[in-house]
């Protein structure tokens, strides 16, 4: 359920976007990211900051599109997001005693400190370099290009870098009977 609640919000935007427009599509993923939060609390009696922020910055930039009939500020909104995950990522390498990665990961893998750091930092790059590709799609394609770009191309290129992580992972993996 959690994952198809991830994405509920985004393939409605879709939907919504090749049915009718920009402006549809806007109100449509404001809507459906309400939806989503609500469902959160009511299902888990707890909402993640991110997802927080996410409604907050829907709320904004979505009601701007709307009301000034303006598709750059709903374009906009994926840059800020990915550069907040980015900037989390970053200042967790400064700030507390874990970085993100590894609050996250530190349960199920073992990864000297220096890793924790490397790998934390990739994720940093990562976010922040989606932002600034937002930035050049919205800029020099289609909004069709640019909706099939957060619809998929985002999407395929967060599963490539995740494999690109395992692969770099993997010589940390803890070794299995079988594997002995």
């Amino acid at each position: 359920m959690k994952p198809f609640l991830e994405f509920f919000p985004i393939i409605l935007f879709f939907i919504a976007y090749k049915l009718y427009d920009i402006y549809v599509a806007t109100a449509v993923v404001i809507a459906a990211t309400v939806v989503q939060v609500a469902t959160y609390w009511l299902m888990y009696r707890k909402v993640e900051t991110m997802q927080w922020i996410t409604l907050g910055l829907i709320l904004v930039m979505g009601g701007a599109t709307l009301y000034l009939q303006d598709d750059q500020f709903i374009k906009w909104k994926l840059s800020i997001i990915e550069w907040l995950f980015g900037s989390a990522f970053l200042a967790s390498q400064f700030i507390g005693r874990k970085t993100f990665i590894e609050r996250m990961m530190g349960a199920n893998l073992e990864l000297p400190a220096h890793i924790w750091k490397r790998l934390n930092l990739s994720w940093a790059l990562f976010f922040i370099g989606i932002g600034f590709l937002n930035l050049y799609v919205m800029h020099h394609f289609s909004t069709d290009d640019w909706v099939n770009f957060k619809t998929f191309g985002v999407p395929g290129l967060m599963v490539v870098f995740i494999v690109v992580q395992m692969a770099f992972l993997y010589k940390y993996a803890p070794e299995t009977e079988a594997k002995k």
